[in-house]
C-alpha cells in the first residue's frame, strides 16, 4: 500500500515545511487537492502554488484537480511539476481531449469519481488510465468519515482492471485512517490518501508505519 498524506491537512502558514516533515515520515506520494470554489464548495491553491512547492521534495505529486474546466488548466499543472494529474468525470472538459492534454505532456492521467457517481462512468477510458480515483466522501472538505459503500466500485474496478491485464492503479481520497484502511486494502486499493490520519498525528512517522502495517 502507498500512503499519499492530503496537503489539504496540512498547516499551509509553512506548506513546504510540510511537505517536508510528510517525506521524511515515510510518505510515498503528495497529494495536492485544487479547488476552484464552483466545481466544489471551496477553495484552496492553483499552480502557481504548486511551482513554488515543487522544490520541497522529489516524491511524485499527486494533483487532484477538483475543477470545472481542467482541460483549461492541464498545461499549467504540467509546467508546475504534477507528476499525475486527476479530474472528474462529472466536469463539465471533454473527458477524452483532457487526457489527451495530459499525455501529451507526459503527466500520467487519472480520472475521478465522486460517491454517486458509478464506477462505470470510467470504463471507457480504462486502458488510458495510470490511476483511478475513488472518493470515499464528498469532495470539497477535509476530516469527513469514510464511506464504506464505496468498496464495492474498488471491487468492481479491480476485476474489470485485472480482466484485461491494465496496470492501472485505484487510489481512494476520504476518511482514511487505522480503523477503515484495512477495509480500502483488502477491497484492492493501490493508494489512499490520508490528510487528518497523518498530519494530525504526533508523530507523523509513526502514523504511516502504522498505517502500512495494517494493509499486511
Amino acid at each position: 500500500m502507498l500512503i499519499a498524506p492530503s496537503l489539504l491537512s496540512c498547516d499551509f502558514s509553512k506548506f513546504a515545511e510540510e511537505i517536508i516533515r510528510a517525506d521524511k515520515a515515510g510518505a510515498d506520494i503528495m497529494h495536492l487537492d485544487v479547488m476552484d470554489g464552483h466545481f466544489v464548495p471551496n477553495l484552496t491553491f492553483g499552480a502557481p502554488v504548486i511551482k513554488k512547492l515543487r522544490h520541497a521534495t522529489e516524491k511524485p505529486f499527486d494533483v487532484h484537480l477538483m475543477i470545472s474546466e481542467p482541460h483549461r488548466y492541464i498545461n499549467d499543472f504540467a509546467d508546475a511539476g504534477a507528476d499525475i494529474i486527476s479530474f472528474h468525470t462529472e466536469c463539465d472538459s471533454d473527458i477524452g481531449e483532457t487526457l489527451s492534454l495530459i499525455e501529451a505532456r507526459g503527466v500520467k492521467p487519472a480520472l475521478a469519481i465522486k460517491p454517486n457517481t458509478p464506477a462505470e462512468a470510467v470504463l471507457p477510458y480504462l486502458d488510458r488510465l495510470y490511476m483511478v480515483l475513488v472518493m470515499t466522501v464528498e469532495p470539497g472538505f477535509g476530516g469527513q468519515s469514510f464511506m464504506p459503500d464505496m468498496m464495492d466500485k474498488v471491487r468492481f474496478l479491480r476485476q474489470e482492471i485485472n480482466d484485461r491485464g491494465l496496470r492501472t492503479l485505484i487510489e481512494v481520497d476520504g476518511g482514511i485512517a487505522e480503523s477503515t484502511i484495512s477495509t480500502a486494502a483488502q477491497a484492492g486499493v493501490d493508494i489512499c490518501v490520508a490528510g487528518t490520519a497523518v498530519f494530525g498525528a504526533d508523530d507523523a512517522q509513526k502514523a504511516i508505519a502504522r498505517l502500512k502495517e495494517l494493509c499486511l
